[in-house]
């Protein structure tokens, strides 16, 4: 597989962040695979790096929050449904 530059994760970083896109569509649209997207927006995250722009407005910050509690609700089903999943798998 063909390393990708610092420039190229940023890139990726800033899409997810920034504009509010999915981590699974951007990795979609970029041809990466999902985790390791996923892992790379939440090293940004826990090591303070400030790769979002601050709102401009009171309006595109409640559009963000919205899209982000969708986000986050999101994951959340898919949590509970793997650990019910699992626990009825398990032996």
């Amino acid at each position: 597989m063909a390393r990708r530059s610092k420039e190229f994760w940023e890139s990726a970083i800033q899409l997810c962040r920034e504009r509010g896109w999915r981590v699974a569509e951007v990795a979609r649209e970029l041809g990466v695979k999902y985790q390791t997207l996923y892992n790379r927006v939440h090293q940004a995250r826990g090591s303070g790096v400030r790769t979002v722009q601050e709102p401009e407005s009171v309006s595109d910050e409640n559009k963000w929050l919205r899209r982000e509690n969708e986000r986050l609700t999101e994951e959340l089903e898919i949590a509970k449904k793997a650990a019910a999943f699992f626990a009825r798998h398990q032996k």
